[in-house]
């Protein structure tokens, strides 16, 4: 068997000969069903000669596969005045661009990066932020609740928390991640990467936060002049809270981010004294962020499968 097999010279010949051997009627599965009614030694004999019998097919045909693809090659001739084929080069994704953007903006203005965990406890997700039982952000339709009471984060302002329970006072952190909502539409999505900003110290006022968040936008835009509204808001974890918006082109002003002035009640859940250390914090979905940058629409293109969407987008 394995000099008739050394001899087959085309693919079609050691097919046939493969399964009249291992095939449903073959010789070795025949021999093989019969191994019940033989001594070991027996059995041992014919399980190694069924594995090399095996492995000499194989070999064989990885042998005929490349003497015909040489033959072929022979027929071939190199012309080099045909044009080269295109060249594909990576590109970084917008959203990994404008993330690289703003993380080395912050840190230009002193902040250091801080993570966390994206399956969140009702503490940090919640209660430590000053958000209490009744209030809707834990609703089941905008919360991913699971089975043993955690959630799914639907902030990154749970990183402060940490930080702050870990590392105490003065601080001044930025922290990025992914966060989840129920949520989907061209500008919303039901995972979304969001950043926010914490600096707590003595002495920390309004000024200070709207002149980090000018001296931010300025840069990240490119912008000399960025004309900014300030809205009042709500938040459970700032007070006074605020909306940032931005004038774009033409005039539109665009909800940036929402910010505001750390709440006592958060500064005493991390056992900071907020009678002697104020500070503020702001935050923002940096995806939002890369496409107004970027000149997109619809927030779902971040995650569509067509490569040649990232070929032809110019970042």
């Amino acid at each position: 068997m394995q000099e008739q097999i050394k001899k087959i010279n085309t693919l079609e010949k050691l097919q046939a000969l493969y399964t009249a051997t291992f095939g449903k009627n073959g010789t070795m599965t025949a021999r093989l069903k019969q191994m019940r009614d033989m001594d070991n030694d027996a059995r041992a004999a014919l399980n190694r000669e069924n594995a090399e019998l095996r492995e000499l097919f194989k070999t064989r045909q990885a042998e005929i596969e490349n003497a015909v693809m040489m033959a072929a090659l022979k027929g071939e001739k190199l012309d080099p005045s045909l044009n080269p084929m295109p060249e594909n080069r990576g590109t970084l994704h917008p959203v990994t661009q404008s993330l690289r953007e703003i993380s080395a903006i912050l840190e230009s203005f002193g902040y250091s990066l801080r993570t966390g965990p994206e399956i969140e406890d009702d503490w940090h997700n919640f209660t430590a932020l000053n958000t209490p039982a009744h209030h809707p952000a834990r609703d089941m339709q905008d919360t991913f609740f699971l089975p043993n009471g955690n959630v799914m984060r639907t902030q990154t302002s749970a990183i402060q928390i940490r930080s702050m329970e870990k590392e105490g006072v003065p601080i001044k952190i930025f922290g990025i991640g992914s966060t989840y909502r129920k949520e989907m539409d061209a500008t919303h999505a039901p995972q979304f990467r969001q950043i926010e900003g914490l600096y707590v110290d003595k002495n920390i006022t309004m000024s200070d936060l709207i002149g980090d968040i000018r001296a931010f936008l300025s840069a990240f835009f490119e912008m000399d002049n960025v004309e900014l509204r300030i809205r009042p808001s709500y938040f459970p974890f700032t007070d006074p809270s605020i909306e940032v918006d931005m004038k774009w082109h033409g005039g539109k002003w665009l909800e940036i981010m929402g910010a505001g002035m750390v709440h006592p009640n958060v500064l005493r859940n991390c056992n900071i004294d907020p009678d002697k250390y104020q500070g503020f914090a702001f935050g923002f979905g940096w995806d939002r962020l890369a496409m107004l940058k970027y000149g997109l629409d619809d927030i779902r293109e971040f995650s569509a499968s067509d490569v040649r969407w990232l070929k032809n987008s110019g970042f």
